[in-house]
């Protein structure tokens, strides 16, 4: 009983929350026992359907010929816009611009046409390419400078965001610059291609197990294309093989055309698309050309600043409104302007529809941010960090952002200082300037950037979560709420959440798939959010059931509430302690009710488009990264030689999780900004649609020395849950200081007299022409000296 009683304590020390425990699934991650989409053991009778896609990015479909495909052996089913009983749309902002299948206009290559359902994937696939369609072919507008030449059609509102008098600032600041900006797009590249099971049930009603972050959204879709109500529909998820934003909106086609082939066939039916076609139809993060003035002085610091973020959005609206919303709020990073004017240009085109993807337009805005004060530090001659620094939030006058939220806790001017000094980055800048005198053709750089990244979803109405929690007669507890695992740990969080609130074990908890049969009316797994709003409607469903059975066991033994604790394993009640589990069965045989639903809305936030002002973030998560690189500048190659991460997680619920999204987060953002590529031809074909042809990271790319500590002792000043912050989105954008370590090395050519202006993403071929293009400066300089 006293070594009971101790382990028993030893857990009150060690709360649940807070710990360093390991993913729910990790063991299954590492034996490859995790059940995915396509583990799920097959009902009987599973057909299989494949997409036929349009050989034209823009144009008319004349005809449609597809007598070869339905005469094809083992064919059940060619589905067209014809055989849609309900809407031919699956447009996530209802403007009815995202249609199933093209009936006329073709707006992208790879466009679905038809769907083929057969007895096997492999006949399926045969099939569909047997399809003749005749069409009369215009010339695409494939990318943002083609989009404006043409007039410039937008796929939605733009957005301006004004504070001060921009044009009487640039007027007066003693200098001035203008200057343009290319930032690529990236593909997401899950492991687990999309992917929908859809099986039939009785009365109409249709199952779908889908790999989607938004299941909501997923149901009302196929509710909508089948014209039946969305109380007919469930959708599923257990677990994604990845998603990054790329299962927000775009598993909503093929979730529907499994439902729509399983509900003409009466029978389940597959949709897994091959990776290339995967890659040809769904979206990317949106490419953006910046163009940007600047006012400044020789101090270094920012006067005004008036912007213009062009996007590359794609055949339709999908999330390019609030994408490129979300890029000019972050496109201050952390520094002040006085003066300030951003727009945006959602520009239309004829290439896939581009859509959600790890920050959201916020990467984008950063990107920019970081090269207004490269383009300051180089024109003053000062050191880039000491321009950083000047113009960070801060003091009074300092505070406002440009869409007119005051930024009430501002910490980057201290994350900066602890990792300059923990990394000693003085000390390893002074050492690549000495190295680099010596060595001709390896040249080394470093640079340390900041995030300020905002936390909730723009749209306001998204910022809410529910969950459903059952208490079990033998102390176990059931748990499901809204938010989709996609390997970020999120399931493991919440189920910590719920463990310390009832002082269990984890062992004591079930995770179960989430599920709209549960859950209804949830927000997609975005913006960061899923801990926040998911965890505070577990919890709250908690103290339901805790507020039930304290009030219980303050009649049952006379006690007064106050004196009811829930401690690790028991509950003390007065003078007693009974285990968890006693309590529980007491309450059930005084018919308490031990189920619970729970419920969490976002507070403070508020956002006004038209006026461009408000308070669309709850909080700021805060970060710098310093990062370490080595360019050969004979053949433009680099290593990523170091990097040094210092990150605010609040009170950080899972540490362990947290460094690991850390670590992803950066080398995700690290491959967008170096090696990944998306390359179409003049006829709109995406060339760069395989992993033989499209670069993410690998092992061998990784930082050589990587360290990633958490800020400690900076619990969240918001009340969110255990005063935790967000960590899905904000790490990503520490890989910019990758991009600016290289414009270092490559400055180091011409003695940083030049700024490179280095584009992302900054391929070998990139870095090259940069190093030509400073030597050809420096040469010039001397020669007219």
């Amino acid at each position: 009983m006293a070594d009971a009683r101790k382990r028993l304590d030893a857990m009150e020390t060690r709360p649940v929350v807070g710990s360093p425990l390991k993913h729910d699934s990790a063991d299954k991650h590492v034996a490859g026992e995790a059940v995915y989409v396509d583990d799920i053991l097959e009902p009987a009778g599973t057909a299989h359907a494949c997409l036929g896609l349009s050989s034209i990015a823009h144009g008319r479909l004349l005809s449609l010929d597809l007598s070869a495909v339905e005469a094809t052996p083992g064919i059940l089913a060619v589905l067209t816009a014809a055989d849609i009983p309900g809407e031919n749309d699956i447009s996530s902002t209802h403007k009815h611009d995202e249609p199933v299948f093209a009936t006329e206009a073709i707006l992208h290559h790879g466009q679905p046409l038809f769907a083929v359902v057969a007895e096997t994937r492999e006949q399926a696939r045969h099939a569909a390419a047997l399809a003749k369609a005749s069409h009369e072919e215009a010339a695409p507008l494939l990318d943002v400078a083609a989009a404006r030449a043409a007039a410039g059609e937008l796929v939605t509102e733009p957005l301006k965001l004004e504070r001060g008098d921009v044009a009487a600032a640039l007027a007066a600041s003693p200098r001035r610059l203008k200057g343009t900006m290319a930032i690529g797009g990236q593909d997401h590249f899950y492991l687990e291609s999309q992917i929908a099971l859809a099986v039939p049930g009785e009365d109409g009603d249709m199952l779908v197990h889908s790999s989607t972050q938004h299941p909501s959204e997923v149901q009302h879709m196929v509710a909508s294309v089948l014209g039946i109500g969305a109380h007919a529909v469930t959708i599923e998820v257990r677990r994604m093989g990845g998603g990054f934003g790329g299962k927000e909106t775009q598993a909503n086609l093929f979730a529907c055309v499994a439902a729509l082939a399983a509900r003409k066939l009466g029978r389940p039916v597959k949709l897994r698309p091959d990776r290339d076609d995967d890659m040809v139809i769904t979206g990317k993060r949106h490419d953006f050309v910046v163009d940007y003035e600047i006012g400044f002085d020789d101090d270094g610091r920012i006067h005004a600043v008036d912007a213009v973020y062009a996007a590359r959005c794609g055949w339709n609206a999908d999330l390019s409104g609030p994408v490129t919303d979300r890029a000019l709020f972050h496109m201050d990073n952390c520094y002040f302007y006085p003066a300030v004017r951003a727009r945006s240009e959602p520009l239309r085109t004829h290439t896939v529809s581009n859509t959600a993807f790890r920050g959201f337009g916020g990467p984008q805005g950063m990107v920019g941010a970081e090269r207004f004060v490269e383009e300051v530090a180089y024109a003053t001659g000062l050191d880039p960090l000491e321009v950083r620094r000047r113009n960070l939030y801060g003091g009074e006058d300092r505070l406002t952002t440009p869409y007119h939220q005051q930024v009430e806790d501002m910490i980057a001017g201290e994350v900066i200082d602890e990792l300059e000094r923990d990394c000693h980055y003085r000390e390893r800048q002074q050492a690549i300037r000495a190295f680099n005198r010596e060595s001709p053709v390896i040249k080394r750089g470093i640079a340390l950037t900041p995030v300020k990244f905002g936390i909730s979803f723009t749209a306001t109405w998204y910022n809410q979560a529910g969950a459903l929690v059952h208490v079990y007669t033998d102390g176990t507890v059931a748990l499901n709420h809204g938010g989709t695992e996609m390997g970020q740990g999120l399931y493991q969080k919440v189920a910590q959440v719920v463990a310390q609130a009832f002082g269990i074990g984890l062992d004591r908890i079930r995770i179960t798939a989430t599920t709209t049969g549960k859950v209804p009316n949830t927000s997609a797994t975005a913006a960061s959010s899923g801990s926040d709003l998911n965890g505070m409607a577990a919890l709250d469903a908690c103290e339901t059931i805790k507020r039930r059975l304290t009030a219980f066991a303050a009649e049952r033994w006379q006690e007064a509430p106050e004196a009811i604790a829930f401690l690790p394993g028991r509950v003390r009640i007065g003078a007693r302690e009974i285990a968890f589990v006693e309590l529980v069965r007491e309450a059930y045989m005084a018919r308490v009710q031990l189920s619970a639903t729970g419920f969490y809305a976002t507070p403070k936030i508020h956002w006004d488009r038209k006026a461009g002002r408000g308070h669309p973030f709850y909080y700021f998560a805060y970060g710098a990264a310093a990062a370490e690189v080595a360019i050969d500048t004979l053949t433009g190659e680099y290593k990523v030689e170091r990097v040094d991460i210092l990150h605010d997680c609040g009170n950080s619920l899972n540490p362990a999780i947290d460094k690991g999204q850390i670590e992803g987060g950066f080398v995700q953002g690290m491959g967008w900004l170096t090696t990944e590529e998306l390359v179409w031809d003049e006829k709109g074909r995406l060339r760069t649609h395989a992993p033989s042809t499209y670069k993410i990271p690998v092992a061998s790319d990784r930082p050589r020395i990587f360290n990633v500590a958490l800020l400690e002792n900076a619990p969240n000043r918001e009340h969110t849950i255990h005063r935790s912050k967000a960590v899905g989105e904000p790490p990503l954008m520490l890989a910019i200081s990758v991009l600016h370590a290289l414009s270092d090395a490559v400055a180091s050519v011409g003695e940083h007299r030049f700024c490179p202006k280095l584009d992302a993403p900054a391929t070998p071929e990139r870095v090259l022409d940069a190093v030509e293009r400073v030597r050809a400066l420096a040469a010039a300089a001397e020669g007219a000296s």
